[in-house]
């Protein structure tokens, strides 16, 4: 499976990197490597994630972090990398407005 990282995920992974970042500078690297590895597994697992909001959704292995993507064919579509710590209808708003 092919996958496509939409503009408001990449920006969400710049947010979470910034963050981390700002507690440790290595922190921040390893977010990013944490969740591009999360994000890549989605080569051989896209489709088999619980629905929510419209939306498979993934739960990061490392950190609080859920990717939302939707299948299309053979691509998976990634919309966004939201933060779990957040009241759940601000997720479901960040992901109308990730359309």
């Amino acid at each position: 499976m092919k996958l496509r990282i939409l503009p408001s995920a990449v920006h969400d992974l710049h947010h979470g990197r910034e963050f981390y970042a700002r507690q440790s500078d290595s922190l921040g690297d390893y977010f990013l490597d944490s969740l591009f590895s999360d994000i890549d597994s989605l080569e051989l697992y896209a489709g088999v994630h619980a629905k929510f909001f419209g939306y498979h959704r993934l739960l990061a292995r490392r950190f609080p972090f859920a990717i939302y993507y939707r299948v299309d064919g053979d691509v998976c579509i990634v919309w966004r990398v939201l933060d779990c710590r957040q009241n759940p209808a601000t997720i479901a708003g960040a992901l109308k407005r990730g359309r």
